[in-house]
């Protein structure tokens, strides 16, 4: 499995018991959806190792106390201390609506309703307090922050992201 294949889905924090459990801090709105896994894949010197999970459960609502096959002492849950789990990107739940996610619109069309056709979406900048939306014009490189407000609608269909983008922001780019 490849990591470009998979989705981030959270990092060992820390160790929970003598047992080899372990806590998990998702990066997910809704932890609960992950307390069935099976397995998850654990990035260990650049590659993806599967493990796993023989029972899972939340902790504080917001942790995952995870117990792994085969990680049976503090020892073996140390060597997993700050790993980054991920799972395939099929088991994303999908987003419906405006909702998506940041890999999804990679390819779509940025269009505002005064401005029009902007350009195509090239990536999401989120390592920002405020995700920026990279659109590529024709070329040169046009930022919008990625508000909710600013989003008027997204056609998944027609591969498409509808914008209404405060007057001039487009402009400062050209």
């Amino acid at each position: 499995m490849q990591k470009e294949d998979c989705f981030y889905l959270g990092k060992i924090v820390k160790k929970y018991s003598f047992k080899g459990e372990l806590l998990v801090k998702l990066d997910t709105d809704d932890p609960s959806i992950y307390t069935k896994m099976e397995s998850v894949f654990i990035d260990k010197n650049k590659s993806l190792i599967p493990f796993f999970i023989e029972r899972s459960s939340l902790h504080k609502s917001t942790l995952l106390r995870v117990k792994f096959e085969d990680i049976d002492s503090e020892e073996d849950a140390d060597k997993l201390l700050k790993s980054e789990l991920y799972l395939p990107l099929e088991f994303l739940p999908q987003l419906t609506g405006n909702k998506f996610y940041y890999h999804e619109i990679f390819g779509f069309e940025a269009e505002d309703l005064s401005f029009g056709l902007i350009g195509i979406i090239k990536g999401v900048n989120d390592s920002t307090n405020q995700a920026i939306l990279e659109i590529d014009r024709n070329g040169s490189e046009i930022l919008i922050p990625l508000i909710d407000d600013f989003i008027k609608s997204v056609d998944r269909e027609q591969k498409k992201i509808i914008l209404e983008v405060p007057e001039g922001l487009i402009d400062i780019y050209l």
